[in-house]
């Protein structure tokens, strides 16, 4: 039974908590020894060797869960391997090294390791197996180039992909076709060797395909190298911001004369299998169920709602007016995930990230709504340029904003979306979250005084 219009907690608790509860249902701590366990069945533990890799920013937390899984339910298993993360996201293994790297941008530490997991996978032989940790944010810190094509050459790319407001499925579709391990290129590698492939994947994209996710290094894509020559038109980037070298491969491969990346058809009587164990939907859900306890009828609006922040911010807005006008006869949570984008101006530096920039524009779009609090976050713990997760505002920090003379358009304009809430004591920081499904966004919206 759930409390009908009765709130224990006051709305920033509520808040706080749904946020927690989405990120704990994708903790895999808890995830990967029950898809371990499917996978693996009793019986049918790694045999031969056990390569474990990975990369993104949950895929550290995966490799310590991983390991200790192994350790009771596999004790004659060698497992050795390498998995990488980003700065200040591991977690204690005994026997897979750890890798920090950087991320959205990729750096020499990245590309070092990145070389090894590819180099570890092409020793593997006939009856091993290759366990691949793969979360949100593996694109970037798998960013091993193709020969010809330099890691600089690929953080440029990186960088005059992200100013141009790409979205990450379109960011991700330019970098398979310069990677030497994503787009399948990894399945690619072990099954040469005679391996079999069982790669675990914690989602943080829209629709929640393994070719989607960290760009898909164990599946087969569906993206061509015209579909990413397209997308360098369709953003106007041209020799001025990309390197020749990135545009020579990719005109090579429009050619013929470079392989596509792995396809359906390279996949026929091989063992690979990607198994998708956390998802944002199973995250918004699992908030959904927490705030029946506190009397909200949950609205689960997807998880895949993408566009420039500040629009989504908009529509959302607009969206609670259409209920208003309907009448709010009991208290509503709309909750969503999805990944915006925050297009950046030439000149401007922004501080913040796309689900600080949605809240502030959410909270400039609804001044005349009295009785809504909400939320956005980085399930993985970081949003944007800054070290939060995101922000969140109820009645009293709108009150507080008016008495300390914010204005939220200025700070939209200047995209210091971090610097508003910020001044607000409104920021929501908890550090690394070890796991990664997009970002979370929650609206509470309380029935209309009688």
């Amino acid at each position: 039974m759930t409390q009908q219009n009765k709130h224990p907690l006051p709305p920033e608790a509520i808040l706080k908590n749904a946020f927690a509860t989405a990120v704990a249902v994708a903790d895999p701590q808890v995830i990967i020894p029950q898809y371990l366990a499917k996978i693996f069945s009793t019986g049918q533990e790694p045999k031969g060797r056990c390569l474990v890799v990975g990369a993104g920013k949950a895929s550290a937390s995966m490799a310590s869960a991983l390991e200790a899984y192994a350790k009771t339910h596999w004790p004659q298993t060698k497992i050795s391997g390498v998995v990488l993360t980003r700065y200040g996201h591991s977690a204690p293994t005994s026997h897979i090294k750890i890798v920090e790297a950087g991320h959205p941008v990729p750096d020499q530490a990245g590309m070092d390791g990145a070389k090894e997991v590819l180099a570890l996978t092409k020793q593997l032989d006939p009856g091993d197996v290759l366990i691949a940790l793969v979360s949100g944010g593996g694109s970037s810190l798998l960013t091993l180039p193709v020969e010809g094509v330099s890691i600089e050459d690929m953080r440029k790319t990186t960088e005059a992909l992200l100013r141009s407001g790409a979205p990450i499925e379109e960011m991700n579709i330019v970098r398979k076709h310069l990677s030497a391990i994503l787009g399948g290129n990894l399945a690619r590698a072990a099954i040469a060797r005679g391996a079999r492939v069982e790669a675990l994947l914690i989602s943080d994209v829209t629709g929640d395909s393994p070719a989607d996710i960290a760009s898909g290094p164990c599946a087969a894509d569906y993206s061509s190298y015209q579909d990413a020559v397209n997308i360098l038109t369709k953003y106007r980037l041209d020799d001025k911001v990309i390197p020749s070298s990135v545009l020579t491969h990719l005109k090579q491969g429009l050619a013929g004369e470079k392989p596509e990346t792995l396809k359906d058809a390279d996949l026929v009587n091989v063992q690979v299998s990607n198994h998708v164990i956390a998802t944002a939907y199973k995250s918004l859900e699992a908030a959904a169920e927490y705030v029946q306890t506190q009397g909200y009828e949950p609205i689960i609006l997807g998880d895949t709602i993408t566009g420039e922040a500040q629009t989504v911010g908009v529509s959302q807005a607009q969206l609670l007016r259409e209920y208003l006008l309907k009448g709010v006869s009991k208290p509503l949570a709309f909750i969503s995930g999805g990944e915006c984008t925050v297009t950046i101006p030439e000149g401007i530096k922004g501080r913040g990230g796309r689900c600080s920039e949605y809240l502030l524009s959410l909270f400039a779009a609804t001044q005349d709504i009295a009785n809504i609090a909400a939320l956005a976050a980085d399930t993985d713990g970081i949003d944007g340029s800054e070290k939060n997760a995101g922000a969140w505002f109820d009645g009293a920090i709108r009150k507080a904003g008016q008495s300390q003379g914010l204005t939220p358009e200025t700070f939209l304009a200047s995209h210091d979306c971090y610097g508003f809430f910020a001044e607000l004591g409104a920021l929501v920081e908890t550090g690394p979250t070890l796991t990664n499904v997009n970002d979370f966004r929650i609206i509470l919206l309380d029935k209309e005084h009688e």
